[in-house]
């Protein structure tokens, strides 16, 4: 089927309008798939997992060669109609199973939950019945790539199925879209899956002008204008934004969250660094480093190192220090959780001094390093301010009587 440059041109843009969005929904259901594969009874993961597969199944067979290369396959003309509409009648489907499972889960509404799946499969399973049925009873002996509902818009059982089709999606989109933002609006939802959530609403909004224009342009064909335009043009564009949209809100709250996490997990790990520095010389070796190990073994790698040290540095603290230290930075305003931060910081540097100047001298208590070793990202962060070090030691150090009491 050859074409001028112009057609061809515009081919090839109906063509690339059909593979970006597979591209993105294969992205969100690669990303999706270890957590559906590893949690399979969870029946809202196999909504996600159902959904993201037909969805790509739907513009891969969807598209124009595509289209021509099953009816050569099958040797039926037009026979890509009813599988695409069938796989589009699926995804509809899956759309709602994903709503019931979103929100009913499987707790105290288990009996109405379960009702409304087999309401929904058995609807929807009659709708692709009804479409192979109509095609089978239909003419339509002439090929169409791109305008096949106008096309044949006007003949028989044709007709109908193109108009059960689009009544299925309209009815799927219209609900899934008013569940979703009615959703949105309760609270306690996380940041990033309230955004998630925005974008699929959107995205299911934006599909109802994909069957907008598709009605449209068929209704003018039965008034006798020619609105073609919308049905090959307008709808494919929709339906890609869309696509795409629906395909990110599944994204972002998967890779949000994932990101959230690695940064939090990165930043507790730049924390102890300070820590790490001033414990080196108790180990006499460094922690060890693994450039290319996850960042939480890092981290906790990290942790480990850091916490073994203090066990050997405790029997150098000096807990009279660490006393004063802590009464001085409540006197200079310190809140309490920083001023045991501060006065803990203190009584590490100054035990890792006692153990370099007599590495076996033990001291006669038996200091309490509970604190120490549960909380040494603040003692960490402490050491980052040495003028507020600096402060609390010439405090703690002063003359008892200098320093005012606390009632």
């Amino acid at each position: 089927m050859g074409g001028p440059p112009l057609a061809d041109g515009l081919f090839s843009q109906v063509h690339l309008t059909f593979w970006v969005p597979t591209a993105v929904l294969t992205a969100a259901l690669a990303i999706k798939l270890p957590s559906i594969i590893k949690m399979w009874r969870d029946p809202l993961l196999r909504a996600v997992g159902g959904l993201l597969l037909f969805a790509c199944a739907v513009f891969v067979f969807a598209a124009p060669r595509t289209v021509a290369w099953t009816n050569r396959v099958t040797g039926v003309p037009n026979i890509s109609a009813p599988w695409v509409y069938s796989l589009l009648t699926a995804l509809c489907a899956s759309w709602l199973l994903l709503i019931i499972a979103w929100r009913n889960g499987l707790t105290d509404r288990a009996d109405r939950t379960r009702l409304a799946v087999r309401w929904v499969v058995s609807v929807y399973a009659g709708v692709i019945v009804a479409l192979w049925v109509l095609f089978w009873l239909a003419d339509a002996p002439v090929e169409r790539l791109r305008d096949l509902d106008t096309y044949y818009a006007t003949t028989p059982f044709m007709r109908e199925q193109i108009l059960l089709y689009l009544t299925a999606h309209t009815v799927a989109c219209a609900i899934t879209a008013r569940l979703i933002w009615n959703w949105i609006r309760t609270d306690g939802l996380d940041a990033w899956l309230r955004w998630g959530l925005r974008l699929l609403g959107v995205g299911y909004a934006t599909n109802l002008f994909f069957d907008a224009s598709k009605l449209t342009a068929i209704v003018a064909r039965w008034t006798g204008h020619d609105l073609d335009w919308l049905s090959t043009d307008v709808a494919p564009l929709a339906a890609c934004v869309s696509a795409t949209l629906v395909a990110i809100g599944f994204i972002v709250p998967h890779a949000g969250q994932y990101l959230q996490e690695h940064w939090r997990v990165r930043a507790r790990h730049r924390q102890l660094r300070p820590l790490v520095l001033l414990l080196r010389t108790v180990t006499g070796v460094r922690e060890p480093f693994a450039p290319h190990a996850p960042a939480e073994l890092r981290l906790i790698r990290r942790e480990t190192f850091i916490r073994d040290a203090l066990l050997q540095l405790s029997r150098h603290l000096d807990e009279e220090l660490l006393r004063r230290s802590h009464e001085a930075a409540l006197a200079l305003g310190r809140p309490p959780a920083r001023a045991q931060a501060l006065a803990s910081a203190i009584a590490v540097q100054d035990a890792v001094e006692r153990r370099r100047r007599a590495p076996d001298n033990d001291s006669t208590g038996d200091p309490d390093t509970t604190y120490l070793l549960r909380e040494i990202h603040a003692v960490s962060q402490a050491l980052r301010s040495p003028d507020e070090i600096k402060a609390v030691r010439a405090r703690a150090a002063a003359p008892a009587e200098s320093v005012p009491t606390h009632d």
